[in-house]
C-alpha cells in the first residue's frame, strides 16, 4: 500500500472503530511497523488538525481517536438532543485533582488530605468514568488504588497527565480566598481553565 492509502486505511479504522486505537492493532492491520503506523497517524492528525474541519484525531495516552471538534459540541447537541451532563461539585473536583496528581492512590490517601469521607465522590467519579480502579495494594485489606481514565483525558483535552498544569511551589503561601491547604483549590482552577480553553 502505498502513504495515501495507508492513510485512507488508517483514518476508516478511526472512524469505523469509535473509540481509541493503539498503533500497534493499526500496524498488524496494515502489516506494516509499529513505527510506520505511529508515523502514519501523526501525519494524519497534522493534517486534521490545519484543516479546520469539523473532526479531529487526538491522542489519548499511546492511542489515537477520531472526534468531533469542540466549538462544534452545541450543535451536536441540538442535533443529538444531548443534555449538558450536570458539572462536577467542588468536592468532585478537589478529588479528581488529588487522584491525578498523586496516582495511583487509595481512598483513604484521599481522605486524608482532604479531611472527609469521599466514598460517594470516588463513586461518582467512577460512574462518570473519570477515574478507575488500577489493581490493588499489597497491604493488609487490599484496598483499591484509582487513577485517571482515558475519558478525563479527553474531557479536558489533554495527551497525558504530564501536560496537567504543575502543581505550585512548597513556598507559596495560600490566599485567603483558597480552601483546605490552597493547592488542591489552586490547581483545580488552573486544571478548569484549561479545560474550557
Amino acid at each position: 500500500m502505498n502513504t495515501e492509502k495507508i492513510n485512507s486505511a488508517i483514518e476508516a479504522i478511526l472512524f469505523a472503530n469509535g473509540s481509541s486505537v493503539e498503533p500497534s492493532r493499526i500496524a498488524v492491520a496494515l502489516e506494516i511497523s509499529e513505527a510506520e503506523a505511529k508515523e502514519h497517524l501523526e501525519e494524519l492528525k497534522n493534517e486534521y488538525q490545519n484543516a479546520n474541519r469539523g473532526i479531529t484525531i487526538i491522542k489519548l495516552k499511546d492511542s489515537y481517536q477520531m472526534v468531533s471538534v469542540k466549538e462544534f459540541a452545541p450543535q451536536i447537541r441540538k442535533v443529538m438532543d444531548l443534555r449538558r451532563n450536570t458539572p462536577l461539585s467542588q468536592a468532585a473536583l478537589e478529588v479528581l485533582a488529588v487522584i491525578a496528581y498523586n496516582q495511583p492512590v487509595t481512598k483513604s490517601f484521599v481522605e486524608q488530605i482532604r479531611g472527609v469521607d469521599c466514598s460517594g465522590v470516588i463513586g461518582s467519579l467512577t460512574s462518570k468514568d473519570l477515574i478507575e480502579e488500577k489493581g490493588r495494594l499489597e497491604l493488609p485489606g487490599r484496598p483499591l488504588i484509582y487513577g485517571t481514565t482515558e475519558n478525563f483525558l479527553r474531557c479536558f483535552n489533554i495527551s497525558s497527565i504530564e501536560e496537567l498544569p504543575p502543581l505550585p511551589e512548597d513556598d507559596e503561601k495560600p490566599s485567603d480566598s483558597e480552601t483546605g491547604d490552597g493547592s488542591v483549590q489552586m490547581t483545580v482552577e488552573e486544571v478548569i481553565e484549561k479545560a474550557a480553553e
